[in-house]
């Protein structure tokens, strides 16, 4: 499943901009660019369904004409992998069956062909707004974030692919941040006072964390404390 990226304070919103039209597309993306955003450009819809897939945007700025898979499919299918991410259609059809389409298709706002440049940024703010991260609960740790709906993870703009156990003993650290965490309390709040395996398995799992954590040779995070146990905090 696709994912959106958390819009953290300091990261500019990525924005996915998929329009056949060069000019326009090089208009859309200049003028997107000189308002901070980061953009992503696209003149087919296959190739944004991969793009949308190696580095999920923000938004998606989608135009309905398109060569090959219209645009109507394309949102369709970026809504059936990521629910929440904001998409923003262009056409120059402004017929009401044409809007209804394209709402019906999965896009959240609709702009019709030739548009103010400024009603487009205002369009994609109210859209960002929306979908800002602090209305949907995540947990946050220094440059981490967890989104509990959907327990993808972050550190920094790099997403970490978990397990469902890795994502857990993470979110538990989160939860309890700069506490020590004693093993066994560990393993009686993660893994239950039911499992009967070895409990060098929070040590495994811990190492695992550590190495997605710090793949990109980051700051380690999850400290061991001799004699007691593990602590997340920054040192």
């Amino acid at each position: 499943m696709l994912t959106p990226n958390p819009l953290a304070p300091d990261r500019r919103a990525r924005i996915l901009v998929v329009e056949d039209d060069p000019k326009l597309l090089s208009l859309i993306r200049r003028g997107l660019a000189f308002a901070r955003y980061e953009v992503e450009p696209s003149e087919d819809g296959e190739s944004a369904l991969i793009r949308a897939r190696e580095q999920p945007p923000d938004l998606v700025v989608l135009d309905v004409m398109l060569p090959g898979l219209d645009g109507l499919e394309v949102c369709r299918r970026l809504r059936a992998g990521v629910p929440g991410l904001p998409i923003l259609m262009l056409t120059a059809r402004g017929r009401v069956p044409d809007r209804i389409a394209g709402l019906d298709a999965g896009a959240d706002d609709y702009l019709v062909k030739p548009f103010d440049f400024d009603e487009l940024l205002a369009r994609i703010r109210a859209l960002l707004r929306r979908a800002r991260p602090a209305e949907r609960g995540l947990l946050r740790f220094d440059d981490l974030t967890l989104d509990p709906a959907t327990r993808d993870v972050w550190r920094g703009e790099r997403r970490l692919g978990l397990t469902t156990r890795e994502y857990e003993l993470l979110e538990f650290f989160v939860q309890h941040p700069r506490q020590v965490l004693s093993r066994e309390l560990i393993f009686e709040r993660v893994w239950g006072s039911g499992f009967l395996g070895d409990s060098n398995v929070i040590d495994v799992h811990v190492m695992r964390l550590r190495d997605q954590l710090e793949a990109n040779a980051e700051t380690r995070l999850i400290h061991t404390i001799r004699g007691a146990g593990y602590s997340l905090r920054r040192e």
